[in-house]
Parts: structure tokens; sequence; C-alpha cells
């Protein structure tokens, strides 16, 4: 059984501080939207659902889910390939797997959530 990713919360928001600070490693320009914070008890239902399924290693509903996140769009911090992980937020009546995430690290209780497929994401504050 895969342990779930997970990170300590001032740990993580340290390096979410620094990145947003110190901006990228590259000269190049990013397309960085927005990096926000949400409290865990603001989570749409669904969220909580997706959560306890990585809490307790599946089963997933998609085939997508549990796969490499590869941060493409670069707005989490930088990491190595594998380090983050995807699992879809169901959307009630979309016919497909909808544009909202559960983005996770490797680290204790480093969740994202993203409603927008990507273009932001909140780190969900699990203490409140």
């Amino acid at each position: 059984m895969r342990i779930p990713p997970r990170f300590t919360l001032l740990g993580g928001a340290a390096a979410l501080l620094s990145t947003l600070l110190a901006g990228p490693a590259t000269a190049a320009p990013t397309a960085i939207t927005a990096v926000g914070e949400i409290c865990h008890s603001d989570l749409p239902a669904q969220a909580h659902d997706t959560l306890r399924l990585i809490e307790s290693d599946g089963p997933y509903p998609f085939p997508q889910d549990d796969t490499v996140f590869r941060n493409r769009e670069g707005i989490l911090p930088s990491r190595t390939t594998g380090y983050y992980h995807e699992y879809t937020v169901i959307t009630p009546g979309a016919d497909t797997r909808g544009a909202r995430r559960i983005v996770t690290g490797e680290a204790d209780r480093e969740d994202y959530y993203t409603a927008d497929h990507y273009a932001s994401f909140d780190l969900v504050d699990h203490t409140c």
C-alpha cells in the first residue's frame, strides 16, 4: 500500500512563500495566476470525499487518479518529477471528470485544491 504524500503545514507554507517572494529560478516569465490558501472546512463535500479516498489509498473513480502531476503550469513549488500526484474531485452533474482536482505533494498534508483545472491552486489548511 502506498502511503499518501503529505507534509507539515509550516514547511509547505515556507516553501510556498519562498517561491512566491523569490520567484522561479529561471529568468523566463511564468504564468502564476494564483496560489492561495483554503480552509479544509471550506472545501466542497466532494473534495472531502477525494481526500478520504487518498488517505485510504483508493479505489479511485478514474484511471487518471493517483498519477503523477507534472506541474507544467509552474504554479506549484518546483519539485522533481513524481513529487506531485493528482486526483479527481467529482463535479456533480458533469459528464466528464470536470475541472476540480486535489494535487498532493510527498510531504505530510501537502494538499492543493484547484477548481479551474490547474489555472490556480489553494493550499489546504487542515487546521481550520
